[in-house]
């Protein structure tokens, strides 16, 4: 009775048969295992061109999409601004700061994405109550998302910047209903 070869013998005897039997075990095992035949490895100068090339394309890309707060370092606004884009931005819109959280349709519209405030004018009062009880609705804002003197910043800062983009609607008496 033949025992089973061990590997390092299967390795001798394939490698001194004869050249029909290496062909032929070379096919059954290429067909067997086709996902393990790899192509040669680029040369290093090709991976490093690659890689270079990638990075660049990432960041030309990434610049293209990104935007800052559009006000001066010095501005009294400057801190609501902050707040607003670190806290606010993921479903509000305002291009002052780079904000791109609104739907531009309302029929891509999800439900979590909030007023855009390129177009929507909101006084102080109004804000900061938005920010103490989770919006209007209560639904979807959390409720004190800040709280303090960074609500108030933000409050000042869209009560200052917010609606920029409106058209002009005529009102009758004040501008708003939360008292601005």
């Amino acid at each position: 009775m033949e025992r089973p070869l061990s590997n390092r013998r299967r390795e001798s005897v394939f490698r001194r048969g004869d050249t029909e039997l290496l062909h032929l075990r070379i096919g059954v095992l290429a067909a067997a295992l086709p996902h393990m035949i790899c192509a040669r490895m680029a040369s290093p100068r090709k991976f490093a061109r690659a890689l270079a090339v990638s990075v660049v394309a990432a960041l030309a890309i990434s610049a293209c999409s990104s935007q800052s707060i559009k006000l001066a370092k010095d501005s009294p606004y400057r801190a609501g601004a902050v707040q607003f884009l670190t806290h606010c931005s993921g479903c509000h819109t305002l291009s002052l700061v780079g904000a791109e959280g609104s739907a531009s349709s309302v029929q891509g519209r999800l439900r979590t994405q909030a007023p855009n405030f390129n177009f929507r004018k909101e006084g102080y009062a109004c804000v900061l109550y938005a920010i103490e009880n989770g919006g209007f609705s209560g639904q979807i804002m959390p409720q004190n998302i800040v709280v303090g003197p960074q609500a108030k910043a933000i409050a000042h800062f869209l009560a200052k910047y917010a609606g920029q983009e409106a058209p002009p609607t005529p009102t009758i008496g004040g501008s708003s209903s939360c008292g601005s």
